[in-house]
């Protein structure tokens, strides 16, 4: 019986420490660059947009629609002050460009779409920018994934549950993205996160599973 105790101790120590990691795994420190996948309605813009959160004693948070998609709104559900927010719709890759780089000299964070037919060394030149000005980055590709080794965490979104809707009607009321997370921020290791969010201002690790899975590159 003591024995049986003392494993199910360990087990929640153990379970408590992956999840906690999973959270830091989703902040991003000064000068760090995320880039984020998956299909629309999968909750990574919210995702991206409370990665940089944390930063905007630093300066406002400067998000780059290219899709013309993006509502403040998301913003200030996160807690985000109308004046703290903005927002620059452009789709033209020259100038695309240039925007991005403009705004990483000046703001607290940025968060990019990045449309189709930007260039890797472009996109490189802009993530050593980021770091140079310790300006926290989110890139969201709206086609391809973004290039191997680039960012110092790769976020895709696996799968999404939505719930609230059980008996075919009723209201939505909260989202699950199980995400596969990879680069320099999980140490060569590529993990499992799945995240729940209910429309508030923070999003949450679910305790029950965290990083329920992590494995060797190959």
């Amino acid at each position: 019986m003591v024995a049986s105790l003392e494993r199910e101790s360990t087990s929640a120590v153990d379970l408590e420490a992956r999840v906690r990691r999973a959270e830091d795994t989703l902040v991003l420190r000064p000068g760090q660059v995320a880039a984020l996948s998956g299909l629309p309605g999968s909750g990574m813009t919210r995702l991206g947009l409370s990665m940089i959160v944390p930063h905007l004693e630093r300066g406002v948070l400067a998000v780059v629609d290219v899709r013309g998609w993006i509502s403040p709104w998301v913003a200030w559900e996160l807690g985000v002050q109308p004046e703290r927010i903005v927002l620059v719709r452009v789709k033209d890759i020259t100038q695309w460009g240039r925007v991005v780089a403009t705004l990483l000299d000046g703001v607290g964070g940025v968060y990019a779409e990045v449309p189709p037919g930007i260039k890797d060394a472009a996109l490189r030149k802009l993530v050593a920018r980021a770091r140079s000005r310790k300006t926290p980055m989110v890139l969201r590709p709206t086609t391809e994934r973004m290039p191997s080794g680039i960012a110092h965490i790769q976020l895709t979104a696996r799968s999404v549950v939505w719930s609230g809707t059980d008996a075919g009607h009723g209201n939505l009321t909260t989202r699950r993205s199980l995400l596969d997370a990879s680069g320099k921020a999980t140490r060569g290791m590529e993990q499992t996160i799945e995240v729940e969010d209910d429309g508030t201002h923070d999003l949450r690790v679910v305790p029950h599973l965290g990083t329920h899975e992590t494995r060797h590159l190959a």
